[in-house]
Formats: structure tokens, sequence, C-alpha cells
């Protein structure tokens, strides 16, 4: 008895000989592994410097309220003394270099800061801030501060660790590659963990490198979103990414606005100083342009910047970052007090009230302890899963030694349809982040070349004798 051929390709028997196709996950997956293992390998140690310094930075806030106590906070007096006063006591105490701005006891226990600038001995990048008490104009000291949020010693000298090490500018290009991979590391291992399509990831019952494993994905998954913020906005300010992303908002018309601080044609050119170089006392004075200010509803915390020169306008400007965020700006002709210009929050492009938010959840400003005490634990957190992730390396040896790597020529598995969007994807990224695209170009090649090495080894041994 004969069989009947099959009539259609349907119909035609299924042998072994033909391997069913790899869906594209399963091709990408060891890429992925192999990707994640050697990322966490070589960049775990800049992120794990990047979290214990951040970690510190911010608990620094907190700190500084209770080291720099007595320079912060005063008791409570009946009435505060007019600004020009206060300012004129600070000059009396500390004469040199010259007033660049001007910070009025934003709460009721708080001191007046004024900041000079020029001042020999001083980091030409900081100010000397002179506090002065708002009820009786007594000076309570004097300390460098850096940056727009008034950080003083303590933080500024954790804040600078935590950027570059105190390395200067090579130094800050650790931060960078930190920020360059934090996103890759965090966001790979939640795909990762979540392919592992397991029904129940449960700790208990589990030991030795599983218990790891679970750990790590756990805490990983829950926390990556975080990491991927601060991985976000830790490069708006970084230096090479950071240019990029300037460029990007500048090309975009997204740029942070600032109000002109050029007085108005009638009065420009005019001398208007009232008082000795350097004391502030330009024109109609202090107490009249915050008055002015305050009539333009900028409440506490305000800095005011004094007349660069005699054509120049105050510029008074809040520098409160807490929510809701107040960083309403006017400029003050200082000849007859008038207000020239108003630059509302509200009025910044998208992009620049992104940035400004981004910044300050970033460095614990926006709600303050709660803020402070999130990024703690985003700190904290990241420190285990760089410790546990070590361990299951060292688990993967047995505990004898640390274990072997993915196997190499993960790469050669994926399809071309995978790997040309892929490339080009990682080509655009290499180009904006520089240290993402060098570190991961070099990987490849390194990682090829060993590969070919070690394949000519294998063709070079002697065939086993019988």
């Amino acid at each position: 008895m004969t069989t009947a051929a099959p009539t259609t390709e349907d119909e035609a028997p299924r042998t072994a000989a033909t391997p069913p196709r790899r869906s594209a996950w399963a091709a990408l997956r060891p890429l992925l592994m192999r990707l994640h293992f050697y990322a966490g390998i070589l960049v775990a140690p800049f992120l794990l410097v990047a979290a214990l310094t951040g970690l510190l930075y911010a608990a620094s806030f907190q700190a500084e309220k209770i080291v720099y106590d007595h320079e912060l906070t005063v008791p409570v007096g009946d009435r505060k003394l007019p600004v020009s006063e206060q300012v004129a006591a600070a000059r009396e105490a500390h004469p040199e270099g010259t007033v660049s701005a001007v910070r009025p006891s934003p709460e009721a226990d708080a001191t007046t800061r004024v900041l000079l600038s020029g001042v020999p001995g001083v980091d030409p990048d900081h100010t000397l801030a002179v506090f002065v008490d708002p009820y009786t104009a007594d000076v309570r000291g004097a300390l460098e501060q850096y940056g727009s949020t008034g950080a003083l010693p303590l933080r500024t000298w954790i804040s600078e660790l935590h950027r570059d090490l105190h390395l200067g500018e090579t130094g800050r290009l650790y931060s960078e590659l930190a920020a360059s991979w934090l996103w890759v590391v965090a966001g790979g291992g939640v795909v990762l963990w979540l392919s592992r399509r397991r029904a129940l990831r449960k700790v208990r019952g589990t030991t030795g490198r599983r218990r790891t494993l679970a750990l790590h994905g756990s805490l990983g998954l829950w926390t990556a979103a975080g990491f991927i913020f601060l991985s976000a906005t830790g490069l708006t300010w970084s230096t090479y990414a950071g240019a990029s992303i300037g460029d990007l908002r500048a090309a975009l018309g997204q740029e942070t606005p600032s109000v002109s601080a050029t007085a108005s044609g009638e009065h420009a050119g005019h001398d208007t100083a009232g008082g000795a170089a350097g004391d502030a006392a330009h024109g109609v004075g202090l107490d009249q342009v915050l008055a002015a200010a305050r009539a333009k509803d900028l409440g506490d915390p305000v800095e005011i910047v004094p007349p660069a020169d005699a054509g120049s306008a105050y510029v008074v400007r809040q520098v409160g970052r807490s929510w809701p965020t107040e960083q309403d700006a006017v400029a003050v002709d200082p000849a007859n007090g008038q207000v020239t210009e108003v630059l509302r929050f509200a009025d910044y492009p998208v992009l620049a009230k992104l940035t400004r938010w981004g910044i300050d959840l970033h460095t614990g400003t926006l709600f303050g302890l709660p803020n402070q005490l999130a990024l703690m634990l985003l700190a904290a957190a990241l420190i285990l899963l760089i410790l546990w992730g070590y361990r299951m390396w060292w688990q993967r040896g047995r505990g004898r030694a640390f274990g072997r790597p993915v196997p190499r020529g993960a790469w050669q598995q994926v399809p071309p349809y995978l790997v040309v969007p892929a490339l080009a994807a990682i080509a655009v990224l290499g180009y904006f982040m520089p240290l993402l695209g060098i570190p991961l170009a070099a990987f490849l090649a390194v990682d090829i070349l060993l590969g070919e090495l070690a394949h000519r080894r294998i063709r070079r041994a002697p065939a086993p004798t019988e």
C-alpha cells in the first residue's frame, strides 16, 4: 500500500532538521544580560561612589542647620531694622570686597545674609556671606557661600565631593559616567527581571544565589524609576551631555529667561551712587527697592542684586526652591525706584520649568525634608543593589571565586532587523552622551577582540588523540 504525497506545503511533514524560529526577545535577552552584567561590574564602582556621596549630600541640609545654627538663627525680636542698616553693619565689620547681593531675613528667626564678592582669601567662585541679626544689626559671623541655594562650607564640601571628588573639571567625568550609565543599568535590570515570567517572586524559602537574585531584582524593580529620574536630571548640568541638552533647549527656544539689568533710558548713565563704593547703596537705596519688589508680590525669600554700574538696574528675585516654586524677578530703576520689568515663573517655557523642578528635586530642595529622605533612601537602595550584584557574581562561582561572565557572542544571534536600528540608536545616544557611547564602544571592541583571540587559540589547539 502506498502513501499519497502531500498536496500542499501545509501538509508537508515537519522534520527535526528545521529548528523553530527564535523570537526577537529570545535573541536579545543574552545580549542584554551580558551588557547588564559588564555594566554592573565595570560601572558599579562609579555608581557606588555617587550613591555614597549623594547620601551624604542629602543629609547635609539638616546637618548644616545644626552646625551653623549660630549664624543662621536669632531670637525673635519686636521689629526688623531696615535692610540698609543691616548692610551698613555688615560693611563696618567686613569692609573688604563689594556687595554682590543681599538676602533679607526670610523668616522671623532667620538672619540676613550680605554677600560679598572679591574678598581676599575667598574662592573666586564663592562669596563671603555675612550674617546679620535683623533686629539688632549685630554681625553673628561670616562664612563662605556657594551657589544659588546658599550652600555653606559643610554642604559645599560635600556637594563638590559628589560632583567632582574635589578634582575639578577632570573629576566631573566620574559623575557624568555614573549618570550616563545609571539609567541603562536600571532599565536593563527591570526588563531582565520582568522577563523571567515567574508566577511568584517570593524571597521566603529561597537560599543562596536565588535569594540574592530575588532581593536584587525586587528592590531594583521598585526603585528603577527613581534611578532613571536621577540619571536624567543629573545629566542636565554635566559637562558634555549637559552642553548637548543646553544646545537643544536653545534651539527649541526653551532657555531660562532673566530680567534685564539695564536701567531705563531716561536715567541710564546718570550717577546714582548714594554711598561708598561696594556698599550697595545706589540711588534710592535697598529699602525702597525692596518695597517696590514687595508691591509686585515678591514674597520671601528674595535676593537683591545691586547695580553693577551707573547704567544698570537693581534686580530683585525670589530664591525659593520649595514647592510651589517661587522664582519671580523684577528690575528696579535706581534713580526713581520704579519697577521697569517683571518676570514671572509662570511665564517660563515648559522645558525651563521642568529643568528647574528636576534639578531642585534631584538636589533635595523642592519638597524639603521629605525630598531629602527620599533621596537618602534611593542612595541606600543603590548601595544595596551594587553589593548584592557583586555578591551574586561571587555566588555564581560557588563561593570560591567570582563566577564566569555571560558567554560572549550574544550579539551575533541578534537578527539584522534589530541590530541595525539598535546601532543607530546607540550612535545617536553616544553623540549626545559621549560617556555612554565611548565606554560602550570600547567594551564592544575589547569583547570582539578577546573573542577572536579565544577562537584562534581553539583552532590552533592540537586535536585530541585516541
